[in-house]
């Protein structure tokens, strides 16, 4: 669909692009990421009609574009970092700008908007992108940016694009904006529409693309398969690391990454209003990159061989944990069912016995009962539901049992979607639950409590686990908590970090704990 060669664009001696070919293709979403000065803005202002290159070639459905050109009028909308609006003009005018609906009577000849329509329609999308207003008469000047941005999406859901253009729209908008955006492209991509999405947010990229492009110093520095491809791979590119394998991928170490990239942008944007010299502001940006680089590279040696190590000590106790619920279920508990049987025979045989018969049925019972305790052993070593019927089976089995045992009621909200997942996830997430819950009982003196899994993008998930207990103490430290031999919230945060995901530990407002983990895995 968009075929880009050889571009390459110059401002002055300063070469922004050098040599940029890309290919997408229908139904593509290929995420663009580099640091600042990578020449990444160039090429969304070149696609986006804004630059002309100095060399080079776009074709788009197999016709050469030469500037100035119309994109919208190709079927190319753009979403810019910054929303290009009229701002003299209300809601409802801006949403359709370009694309007004006609009245029926008039629209082959003089084509008079049809305002009615268009204030439904807009009500309509406004709706669906979650964005309140007090009316559609409203100027955009009057609104806030991030209201702008939300409008400048409705204008491009007006249209029937083949191609969507995303430029870094989400530094003005708030979380849950984010996860619109983010679910629009999901569902832009099932209606056949390919996506340009340009972005410094690697867990964006990573949640809905397909491939993720890495700019550098004007060129294409590397190119991932989103699905195979993980944060410390795209990093190692970002910063122009060769040691890709020994990359620290440490959560707290990409935190920290992203806390400063976030400080960098913020003193961008300061020092352009005293400064209009790009030389200047990326000097400020490249000695926090840099300096992180330096931490990273001392800490990795010794970090990724302890995260290997526990990633094996994990892996090695669920085997074994499954080993021994085998052997106790297939030896030890025959045995035992075999020696109730051969009671039976004996107490058979001696029907007149009365004290007989009552040493029978005692020592019976014994064994029923040590039955039942090595099968709920059995049970907490290896889960035979996670096998055969997948995690949402295995996690309401345990949940039913452990609210009988301890009478604490317990709700659950299970997303019946979700499917199979990786062995590793699956078992994590279980051992999360388990753990959570086991928490629950020993310290919260709660008398109710509810677990939520759902997917909250197409290649993540979050739990949570509640009570209305009584919480923990404000300052919370986990390493405290740990040398007071508490384990469980720190066993909870080692098996989130070792799967990339994103821990959340506070108590909630009501009473009580709030446990939330996002969990990353290989898109469904």
């Amino acid at each position: 669909m968009l075929y880009v060669e050889k571009l390459t664009k110059r401002f002055g001696t300063l070469s922004a692009l050098r040599n940029i070919s890309l290919r997408l293709y229908p139904g593509d979403v290929v995420g663009i990421t580099g640091q600042s000065g990578s020449g990444k803005s160039t090429l969304a202002k070149i696609l986006a009609g804004i630059y002309t290159p100095d060399e080079g070639n776009i074709y788009f459905n197999g016709i050469p574009l030469h500037a100035p050109v119309n994109v919208r009028s190709l079927g190319i909308e753009v979403i810019h970092q910054t929303p290009r609006l009229a701002e003299n003009l209300d809601i409802t005018s801006n949403v359709f700008l370009g694309n007004e609906i006609p009245l029926p009577l008039f629209g082959k000849l003089l084509k008079i908007p049809d305002q009615y329509q268009m204030d439904r329609k807009t009500a309509e999308l406004l709706d669906e992108l979650g964005v309140e207003y007090d009316s559609l008469r409203d100027e955009v000047y009057n609104l806030s940016m991030e209201y702008r941005q939300m409008i400048a999406i409705a204008q491009v859901m007006t249209g029937s694009p083949k191609l969507i253009i995303i430029d870094e729209p989400m530094e003005v908008l708030s979380y849950p904006y984010q996860k619109t955006v983010l679910n629009l492209i999901s569902q832009w991509q099932k209606e056949g529409k390919s996506i340009l999405f340009f972005s410094n947010n690697l867990d964006h990229l990573l949640d809905v693309t397909d491939r993720i492009i890495v700019m550098r110093e004007g060129f294409c520095a590397a190119e991932f398969n989103s699905e195979e491809a993980d944060r410390e791979e795209i990093i190692a590119s970002l910063v122009g690391t060769t040691n890709y394998q020994q990359l620290l991928p440490i959560i707290w170490a990409l935190d920290n990454y992203y806390e400063a990239q976030k400080s960098a942008e913020k003193l961008h944007r300061s020092q352009m209003l005293v400064d209009q010299e790009l030389i200047n502001q990326e000097s400020l940006y490249n000695q926090l990159v840099n300096h992180l680089t330096e931490q990273i590279t001392t800490l990795d040696s010794t970090n990724q061989t302890l995260q290997n190590a526990q990633r094996r000590f994990i892996a090695d106790t669920e085997e074994e944990r499954k080993s021994l619920a085998r052997e106790i279920h297939d030896q030890i508990i025959q045995d035992l069912l075999s020696t109730n049987y051969q009671l039976d025979a004996l107490d058979g045989q001696n029907p007149s016995s009365e004290n007989l018969h009552e040493d029978v049925a005692q020592i019976q019972e014994n064994i029923r009962r040590m039955v039942d305790e090595l099968r709920a052993i059995c049970r907490n070593l290896r889960p035979p539901t996670i096998d055969s019927l997948g995690l949402n089976a295995a996690i309401q089995s345990f949940a039913q049992d452990w609210s009988k045992r301890f009478g604490i009621e317990i709700l659950l909200n299970l997303d019946p979607e979700i499917g199979r997942l990786p062995e590793p996830i699956e078992l994590s997430i279980y051992r999360i639950v388990q753990e959570g819950l086991s928490n629950i009982h020993k310290h919260s003196s709660a008398t109710s409590a509810y677990i939520n899994l759902e997917r909250t993008t197409p290649r993540a998930l979050m739990i949570t686990i509640g009570d209305n207990g009584e919480g923990l103490l404000d300052d919370l430290d986990l390493m405290s908590y740990s040398k007071s031999g508490h384990y469980g919230l720190v066993g909870i945060e080692e098996r989130v970090q070792l799967l990339g995901g994103r821990l959340r530990i506070q108590n909630r407002a009501e009473g009580g704990l709030l446990i939330q983990a996002e969990i990353p895995h290989p898109k469904a």
